[in-house]
């Protein structure tokens, strides 16, 4: 079981966007994609995935760019790598239970139990609290390997 590229890409853009989205300003992607070091066509994407599970909105014309769709506290992790299209699944047949000749396998029930325990966790951590712990630290570069 891993995360994707694209889960942790969506989340790091969320989180920059979170940090430098004041006062109903927009966010470029090119800022985004300068400090992140993540392709701009990559974040393009991701952002029309984030934008359709209305986590962002796009603010057209000379200051556009993106913001949040809702307050940081209210946009948790397991949204946003839900809305990039990315699964985590510690299971080997996609949580059907159909693991073993039809039927699940002994460690089915193991595995789920993770599954659950992983998005609950996930679900607990809003962008606020990301960005409230790396003002805290001081970091200006922000990667969702650091959460721990």
């Amino acid at each position: 079981m891993r995360l994707t590229t694209k889960g942790r890409f969506a989340v790091t853009a969320m989180i920059d966007l979170a940090i430098h989205a004041k006062n109903g300003s927009a966010v470029k992607l090119s800022a985004i994609s300068e400090r992140q070091n993540i392709s701009l066509s990559y974040l393009e994407q991701l952002f029309s995935k984030l934008r359709r599970a209305e986590l962002v909105e796009s603010l057209r014309g000379p200051g556009g760019g993106y913001i949040l769709a809702a307050p940081a506290a209210q946009i948790n992790i397991a949204q946003i790598i839900a809305a990039a299209e990315d699964k985590l699944d510690a299971t080997q047949c996609g949580s059907k239970a159909d693991c073993h000749n039809g039927s699940p396998c002994m460690t089915h029930e193991l595995w789920e139990n993770l599954n659950k325990t992983i998005n609950d966790y996930l679900s607990s951590v809003t962008l606020q609290s990301i960005v409230e712990r790396q003002a805290h630290n001081g970091s200006k570069v922000v990667t969702f390997t650091h959460i721990h």
